[in-house]
């Protein structure tokens, strides 16, 4: 009788992991965005030139942009940046994004905190992964040196 085969477990490496999590925030955000427009009176507001309390501009909008490139380039720069420099950066990205998830909740109409619980939580959670991931980086031990020996000739 054939055993049926495992499915093959390798550990998937650091920079996988972080790339992955940085393009599911980013897909998340996109969307989360996106739906906020079914919110009623959310396409007025943006016909009549504001969006949340601010007027829309070219300031406003390439700040807006700058919000979401700072995520997506971190996939790149996570399969990229060496691994020290990579850690570094990701735990700081992540650190200043989960503040900035949170902010999104600030008057929330009641009747939409549902949707904002959900989705600002599941920004958290992968904020917290993406934390945990490069916190626990693993290390290698440091190469030593072996003492020299002289070869024996035979």
């Amino acid at each position: 009788m054939n055993a049926p085969k495992q499915l093959d477990n390798s550990p998937v490496p650091v920079r996988a992991k972080l790339a992955a999590a940085w393009t599911t925030l980013v897909l998340l955000i996109i969307y989360i965005d996106y739906l906020h427009l079914y919110q009623p009176g959310q396409i007025d507001g943006l016909r009549g030139g504001t969006i949340f309390a601010f007027d829309i501009s070219a300031p406003l909008v390439t700040g807006f942009f700058t919000v979401i490139a700072v995520p997506s380039l971190m996939v790149l720069l996570s399969m990229t940046l060496p691994a020290r420099v990579n850690r570094a950066t990701t735990l700081v990205v992540a650190a200043l994004y989960a503040p900035l998830s949170a902010v999104n909740a600030l008057e929330v109409p009641w009747d939409w905190a549902l949707y904002y619980a959900v989705t600002i939580g599941i920004e958290m959670v992968i904020l917290a992964f993406i934390l945990r991931s490069a916190w626990t980086w693993p290390r290698t031990p440091a190469a030593t040196a072996l003492p020299h020996s002289p070869e024996v000739s035979p």
